[in-house]
């Protein structure tokens, strides 16, 4: 989730392998958290009747908030709505999908292209949009992207921010003659991959003084910058541990790490051009920050995340 899209990357995080450090919230929505209306079982195979839109999301807390925010935004306009929440893996949920279990699923376009095309190096997010439409199944289709994404950065702490300057308005670039002083984080495949230190090399120029295999993104890199065992690190961009830690990501101006942005993919018979319209509108809405903030509230408040969602429509005016 080349210097562009993630084709290179298995996306793990996307298919729920990654999803351990969001355990806790998953759970909690499993157990009945949010809408009333969610079915027992996920799983369950069987097309919704009538002009019923099943909502459906993969199994990690934030892609159960955008379902959650999709589905009230449907439902402001009318449209009878249920749930299919923590289903599972993309291999689980674009079957599903392609059947017309589910008819509408958050989606991150370039974590969806290396599923469907491993070998797609996009430099644009219209033209992640083409790649995949171009593999995509006849019977589904991508609506709008969001401004926000969810994707892998060069994350610093606020110790080593503060040191040197540094503000979420910086780039990566601007660690060239700083980064042989600082160790960074990641999956141990960070160090091999061009979406890691090979293309922080060739694109950026930056060059750590060494590097410290952790997890993707997960408990172990977020506590090892916390604990400054490392000053830099790959996390995920709407990780609420930055906000909590007061990390700053810096900015990705070359897209080396691609393009993750949040979209609605639709079983095309069953969304009409209200719901579609629907959808969209929360496209042009939600920005990177917008979610980051929307996570924090799920994953370290504690709330709701249909209450979030409610709450985030509503200061958006699409309730």
């Amino acid at each position: 989730m080349v210097t562009t899209a993630k084709s290179s990357r298995p996306s793990t995080r996307r298919s729920g392998a990654a999803a351990v450090a969001l355990a806790a919230a998953t759970a909690l929505l499993a157990a009945g958290c949010g809408s009333d209306d969610k079915s027992d079982d996920p799983l369950a195979g069987e097309k919704s009747g009538g002009d019923t839109v099943v909502v459906g999301s993969n199994n990690f807390a934030e892609s159960i908030l955008i379902a959650d925010i999709y589905g009230e935004a449907l439902k402001a306009k009318g449209i009878k709505v249920s749930y299919k929440p923590n289903i599972g893996s993309r291999e689980t949920t674009y079957g599903l999908l392609k059947n017309g279990s589910i008819t509408v699923l958050p989606e991150y376009n370039g974590a969806l292209l290396a599923y469907l095309d491993a070998k797609a190096t996009p430099k644009t997010v219209a033209e992640t949009t083409a790649a995949i439409n171009a593999k995509l199944d006849k019977k589904l289709e991508l609506l709008e992207p969001a401004a926000a994404q969810d994707k892998d950065s060069v994350t610093i702490n606020a110790a080593t921010a503060k040191e040197h300057g540094l503000t979420d308005k910086s780039t990566i670039a601007d660690l060239k003659d700083i980064a042989p002083k600082l160790v960074i984080g990641g999956s141990p495949e960070f160090q091999t991959r061009q979406q890691g230190l090979k293309g922080l090399k060739s694109v950026y120029g930056v060059e750590f003084k060494s590097f410290k295999a952790l997890d993707a993104g997960g408990p172990l890199t977020q506590a090892a910058l916390k604990k400054n065992t490392v000053q830099a690190a790959d996390l995920f961009t709407t990780d609420p541990t930055i906000t909590k830690e007061k990390f700053v990501v810096l900015q990705d101006p070359e897209n080396l790490f691609g393009f993750e942005n949040v979209q609605p993919l639709v079983y095309k018979s069953s969304v009409s051009k209200e719901a579609a319209a629907a959808l969209n509108a929360v496209s042009a809405k939600l920005d990177t920050a917008a979610l980051l903030d929307l996570d924090a509230q799920v994953q370290l408040e504690n709330k709701d995340p249909l209450d979030v969602a409610k709450s985030w429509l509503k200061s958006a005016g699409l309730d």
